[in-house]
């Protein structure tokens, strides 16, 4: 590229991107609700897991629609992404462009290799740092936009001291000014009727103003909403203007005089955080900082999932007016509007926001990827683990595996046999005679199973609702099988039409890394074309197992030109999990397996199980002998020409497996060995 034409193209970006934060700003926004119809705040501790004792219990109201009354499962999550562009470095030395989604949200639990994905009360909060607008960027601490406390001196790949997990650019705003119909007294109490939400709750301050009769001033409130005492109901409305909305505070005084059909009182809430963001923040942050794979989604069965895709548009490509969307494969969405197939659903144009919304009915491994020219964008690099967790999880210490599940299922015993009880959650129930999909069915056999610890001493967790432990795991590792034609990547990056028939890969990659970069700890960082060093490979592979347990394997294979073979040398692998399902047939007989290695294609999902225990190697005693702590081990691929990094030997698809005496950092992704 000539130096006239690289500063043109330059000159162009920096145009595209000032135009884009200067128009499009306020398409920017976010959606993390505290409360919602099916996790009411009233009812529910959406900041939290629940531990699950009995299905959700549902009855109409008097709109038409069921909502929950008691047993409310689950919680609401929230995440936030970009989709732009980035830099990524392989194994030997090569830089390559992407296409990428990047982080917004959860940046210091993604530097940790943990996913991103917030509860509302993490989601929802500023960020407290010095260097605004632009702090925090996914960039190291080399500039004053950095993962962690800035100095001078800083080292490079340091995310030491940073924890902020909220929203980047998430701002306070103010809501307008709303007129107050009536206001009313009792005793201490006063009613206040309004034209329009303003999205108060309990304890929230509220300012009036004009009524001219005592109750200006700024008042807390200590109901909202409620029923008017006279005529005004909540919710009422006349054609051409807002609902009612009403609250009330508590008055310093009795004997105010009342105020009946104010037309000049006002109301207005103090600063409140309602998805409105700072542009220049979410600009400084998301340019350039794409990762490979995709920021890491991770949720629970019966959570609320809002998911917000904001795309930042290309620096490097800025002729390409990309539209981005967020595909979940394989997963039951219930409408076809939060899909991500842009025929049946909406595409993200550059300078918008869309947020995208799932509940989450079923356990799996699942995986994320752009559908916008999916050929391209997913061998660009737009491709992401996703997986759900089961709520055989938040069993009580003690329960019955068995009798949980049965609980869950409604009374339906092995096979979908048995009386489905009037409490049961239609929403998630497993009836397999109704639903040949399900993928919790009840065990044949019921083992005796409990609720117990893991050997980390930590509450047992599963891969499955599988009701007798089979399942059972004490770390978990998700693996992003992925591979890309540099190629493919320089024609991206130089303004040239893409060969689709002519590409070939020639880096395979897990987790965006090729061995030997599959082992270095911590994230990774590359000096991308704004001079800074960006995280774009947050996730090493290393799997570290202590002595005698299981690592749980998610393994995605979202290549879009070879099938991928994956390899275990020493240690058995149990396969219990493909394509989000239980390897369980649809009486209840177990369909799980061992193996030596497992073949996946693009678009395909699995879940196995590294079984260092006497059960994977076949008698007591003997994963002492096998598996003594200090041990590596490798996960490979046995296709020789996978193993290489674009013809330089061992490489691609490897990463090492290690025997420790204890494991420190919990039984997620980014623990350390002992």
């Amino acid at each position: 590229m000539s130096r006239r034409f690289a500063g043109a193209v330059l000159s162009l970006a920096v145009f595209i991107l000032i135009s884009a934060v200067c128009s499009t700003a306020q398409s920017f926004r976010v959606q993390c609700p505290t409360s919602t119809i099916t996790h009411p705040s009233a009812l529910n501790n959406n900041n939290a897991e629940p531990a699950y004792s009995a299905p959700t219990s549902l009855s109409l109201n008097g709109s038409g629609y069921m909502v929950p009354t008691a047993h409310v499962n689950g919680a609401i999550k929230c995440q936030q992404v970009s989709g732009g562009d980035g830099y990524s470095t392989m194994a030997n030395g090569v830089q390559t462009f992407m296409f990428s989604f990047g982080p917004l949200s959860g940046l210091a639990d993604i530097a940790n290799g943990q996913p991103g994905t917030e509860f509302p009360s993490v989601f929802n909060t500023t960020y407290p740092g010095r260097f605004l607008p632009g702090d925090p960027a996914s960039t190291d601490g080399s500039v004053a936009n950095t993962w962690g406390t800035w100095s001078p001196t800083a080292p490079l790949n340091s995310t030491a001291g940073f924890t902020y997990n909220g929203a980047v650019g998430l701002a306070p705003d103010i809501a307008n000014l709303v007129n107050i119909y009536d206001i009313a007294e009792s005793g201490n109490t006063v009613y206040v009727q309004a034209n329009s939400p303003l999205g108060l709750v309990v304890g929230q301050s509220v300012t009036i103003a004009g009524t001219g009769a005592g109750y200006d001033g700024t008042w807390t409130v200590t109901a909202a909403p409620y029923t008017f005492p006279t005529a005004g109901v909540t919710g009422v409305t006349n054609y051409g203007f807002p609902a009612t909305f009403n609250f009330t505070f508590t008055a310093a005084a009795t004997g105010l005089a009342d105020v009946l059909e104010s037309q000049t009182a006002a109301a207005s809430t103090g600063p409140v955080l309602d998805g409105h963001v700072d542009p220049r923040q979410i600009m400084d942050v998301g340019v350039m900082n794409g990762s490979i794979p995709a920021p890491l989604v991770a949720f629970d069965e019966d959570d609320e999932m809002f998911l917000t895709l904001t795309n930042v548009g290309m620096i490097m490509r800025p002729d390409l007016f990309e539209q981005h969307t967020i595909h979940f494969h394989g997963y039951p969405n219930a409408s076809a509007v939060y899909d991500g197939v842009p025929d049946a659903s909406v595409a993200i144009n550059i300078g918008g926001s869309f947020t995208y919304y799932y509940l989450a009915p079923d356990a799996g491994t699942y995986f994320w990827h752009c559908h916008i020219t999916p050929p391209e964008h997913l061998q660009m690099g737009m491709v992401g683990q996703l997986y759900v967790r089961p709520r055989q999880n938040r069993l009580a210490s003690g329960a019955s595996l068995y009798a949980g599940l049965v609980l869950q299922n409604g009374g339906l015993g092995p096979g979908g046999t048995g009386t489905l009880s009037g409490n049961a959650d239609l929403r998630t129930v497993c009836n397999p005679v109704a639903d040949i999909l399900c993928s919790a069915v009840t065990p044949a056999i019921n083992t005796g199973a409990a609720q117990g610890l893991d050997k980390l001493g930590l509450s047992q967790k599963y891969t499955y609702n599988d009701g007798d432990g089979s399942t059972a795991y004490d770390v978990e590792y998700p693996l992003q099988i992925h591979g890309f034609d540099p190629n493919f990547h320089f024609v991206g990056m130089t303004f040239n039409p893409e060969a689709f028939a002519d590409m070939k890969d020639k880096f395979f990659l897990l987790n965006g890394r090729s061995y030997p970069d599959t082992v270095t700890p911590g994230p990774m960082a590359t000096q991308s074309s704004d001079g800074r060093m960006h995280y774009s490979q947050p996730m090493p592979s290393i799997i570290n197992i202590p002595a005698g347990g299981r690592a749980l394997l998610r393994i995605a294979d979202l290549d879009v030109s070879e099938y991928q073979t994956l390899a275990s040398l020493g240690i058995p692998m149990k396969e219990v999990g493909f394509m989000a399902k239980l390897l369980r047939d649809q009486a209840g007989n177990n369909l799980e397996f061992y193996t030596n290695s497992i073949t996946l294609g693009g678009g395909e999902s699995l879940d196995v199980l590294l079984d260092a225990s006497d059960a994977g190697c076949g008698f007591t005693g003997c994963a002492a002998a096998l598996y003594p702590p200090g041990s590596t081990f490798y996960l490979y691929t046995p296709n020789l020409d996978h193993l290489s990094n674009d013809q330089e030997n061992f490489g691609g698809l490897m990463t090492e497996v290690h025997i420790c005496n204890s494991v420190t950092g919990g039984n997620t992704y980014g623990n350390t060995c002992n």
